[in-house]
C-alpha cells in the first residue's frame, strides 16, 4: 500500500488522506483532536482511519509532546493488595490526565533496573508501591531527577512523597476486637521487616499493654504469604496448646494460617479466632469470610496520583507525608471464645 510504514505495513495518516482525496495536515487534525474540521469532516475522516485499520503510533506521540504525562508504577505482584492499588492507580490517574506505566519487580529484574527503565520510558513520575530494597540515600537521588511517591511505607529519603496507613492503629483495631469478644490469649504472627510490619507489631504490643495483657503478648515470626501463616499455625500447633486467637500480619498469612489449623482438626473461630489485615478480595472469600483491618486502595491511589501532580503540575517542592486511619471489616472468622 502507497504511504504505509515500509516496515510494518500498517496504514499511515498518509494513506487515509489518499484514501478520501483530502491533505495529510487535515487528516492530522483530525486525528491529533485539534480544531478546525467540521464535525462532517471529523466523521468521514475517523470512519476511514477504522476501516484501514490505522492506528496511532503512541511511542511517536509521546516523543513530540513535551510531556508524556506518565506515571511510571513499580510493583512486586507478591501480594494481594499491590494488584488492587495498581488496578486503583489507573483511574485516579486519569483524572489528572496521567497514563500509567507499569513496572514488576521480579527476582531476575532488580528495582534499580525497574526504576531506570521507567524513566528511560520517560515516566515523569514514579509511585513506589509497599516495597524499597534502596537506601534512602539511593532513592534521594532517584527523587532528585523525577518525583518518587511511595505507597504503603515511608523509607526516609529526602524530597520524597509517602501515603500509608497507620498501621499502628490497625494492629490495635484487631486486639481492640478481640478483647472485647472475650479473648485473653491474643497470638500475632508479624510480616518480619516487610513494609508496615514493625508497626503492626508495635500496636499490637501496644494495645496488649493497654488491656493488661502484655505478659500474655506473643509475636510468632512470619511474612505477608501463605507459607509463613502455615509455618506458624503448626509451630502454635506443636507446643499443645492452641491461643484462642491470633491477628495475622496480612490477609494470605491469615489465610494460610486457617487452612492449616482447619486441616489439622480445630475449627475457625469456634476453636481459634483469625483476624487477617488489608480487607483484600481474599478476606471476602465465602469458605474464608476474614475479619481484616481496611486499607482504604482507592484513597490511597487518589492521594498518590495527586501527590505527584502537585510537583508536576504546580511546582510542589516540599514533601508530604500522609497517613491514613484504618478500619475493621466484621466478619465470620472471629466470634468469642468457648467457655472453658
Amino acid at each position: 500500500m502507497a504511504g504505509s510504514d515500509h516496515g510494518t505495513g500498517r496504514p499511515t495518516m498518509a494513506d487515509v488522506a489518499a484514501h478520501l482525496g483530502v491533505s495529510r495536515q487535515l487528516v492530522s487534525l483530525v486525528l491529533g483532536d485539534r480544531p478546525g474540521p467540521s464535525a462532517r469532516t471529523r466523521e468521514r475522516v475517523l470512519r476511514a482511519a477504522e476501516e484501514l485499520g490505522y492506528r496511532a503510533d503512541t511511542a511517536a506521540q509521546l516523543l513530540r509532546r513535551a510531556r508524556s504525562r506518565q506515571l511510571g508504577v513499580l510493583f512486586s505482584m507478591a501480594h494481594p493488595m499491590e494488584t488492587d492499588l495498581v488496578g486503583a492507580l489507573y483511574p485516579a490517574a486519569a483524572l489528572q490526565e496521567y497514563s500509567v506505566v507499569l513496572s514488576a519487580l521480579m527476582a531476575t529484574r532488580t528495582e534499580r533496573r525497574a526504576i531506570d527503565d521507567l524513566v528511560g520510558l520517560r515516566c515523569e513520575a514514579l509511585v513506589l508501591i509497599g516495597l524499597s530494597a534502596q537506601a534512602p540515600e539511593d532513592l534521594a537521588q532517584v527523587a532528585s531527577r523525577v518525583p518518587v511517591v511511595e505507597i504503603g511505607q515511608r523509607s526516609g529519603a529526602v524530597n520524597t512523597d509517602s501515603v500509608r496507613t497507620d498501621d499502628v492503629a490497625g494492629a490495635r483495631l484487631a486486639v481492640d476486637h478481640l478483647v472485647a469478644l472475650g479473648h485473653r490469649d491474643i497470638v500475632h504472627v508479624d510480616g518480619g521487616g516487610l513494609p508496615g510490619a514493625p508497626e503492626r507489631r508495635e500496636g499490637y504490643l501496644a494495645a496488649m499493654r493497654d488491656h493488661g495483657l502484655g505478659a500474655r503478648a506473643e509475636v510468632v515470626p512470619g511474612a505477608y504469604d501463605e507459607d509463613s501463616g502455615g509455618v506458624a499455625a503448626r509451630a502454635l500447633l506443636d507446643r499443645g496448646a492452641l491461643p484462642t486467637a491470633v491477628v495475622a500480619g496480612n490477609d494470605l498469612c491469615a489465610r494460610g494460617l486457617m487452612a492449616t489449623l482447619t486441616r489439622a482438626g480445630h475449627l475457625v473461630p469456634d476453636e481459634v479466632s483469625v483476624v487477617g489485615y488489608d480487607d483484600s478480595p481474599i478476606a471476602r472469600l465465602p469458605f474464608l469470610r476474614l475479619t481484616s483491618v481496611r486499607q482504604d486502595v482507592s484513597r490511597m491511589a487518589e492521594l498518590a496520583v495527586a501527590a505527584a501532580a502537585a510537583r508536576l503540575d504546580q511546582g510542589r517542592t516540599a514533601s508530604d507525608h500522609m497517613v491514613l486511619t484504618p478500619t475493621l471489616t466484621v466478619r465470620e472468622s472471629t466470634a468469642p471464645p468457648r467457655p472453658e
